[in-house]
């Protein structure tokens, strides 16, 4: 088994060991060839932003109604009580607008990855090219007559036209 030397980073001190400090600055010296973190799906990410949206939404209408029906409407409740409630509700409101947000966000992912799968741009199979036809747009190669690079300019004009 061998063992793989490095140069420290900070003092350039040959023959470190990774993962371990250097002789010389005692500065941590990573193995850089592992990964740092292993990277997650985004539908990970949504998953674990859905279910921290809804616990926020319970928790903060439940403090909330909780503060008003103990603490609320007594003539010896501090205005903070209010104030503190009032701030629950509107995390607990800002806290369903962005589950609102992370749901749309789900559905547009999963569309465009259906789409990207039909399409075939995940496999790299031509269905992707084949599926948008532009023979009504470009004219066919002329190999006979070559046109100078000015009738590019003229083929994008026809296509800005066509789109609009």
């Amino acid at each position: 088994m061998s063992v793989e030397t490095m140069f420290c980073p900070r003092c350039g001190k040959a023959e470190q060991l990774q993962e371990t400090y250097c002789r010389q600055c005692g500065v941590f010296l990573p193995d850089l060839s592992k990964s740092a973190r292993r990277e997650r799906p985004p539908e990970e990410h949504l998953r674990a932003n859905k279910f921290l949206n809804l616990l926020t939404i319970v928790v903060s209408f439940t403090l909330a109604i909780l503060l008003y029906s103990i603490l609320g409407f007594r003539s010896d409740t501090h205005p903070l009580i209010y104030v503190t409630a009032g701030l629950l509700i509107a995390i607990g409101t800002w806290h369903i607008q962005t589950f609102i947000r992370t749901l749309q966000l789900t559905r547009q992912w999963k569309r465009r990855y259906r789409f990207s799968e039909s399409a075939g741009a995940l496999t790299g199979s031509p269905a992707a090219v084949e599926s948008v036809s532009t023979a009504k747009l470009l004219d066919h190669m002329d190999v006979v007559n070559a046109h100078p690079p000015s009738v590019t300019e003229n083929t994008t004009k026809r296509l800005f036209k066509h789109k609009s």
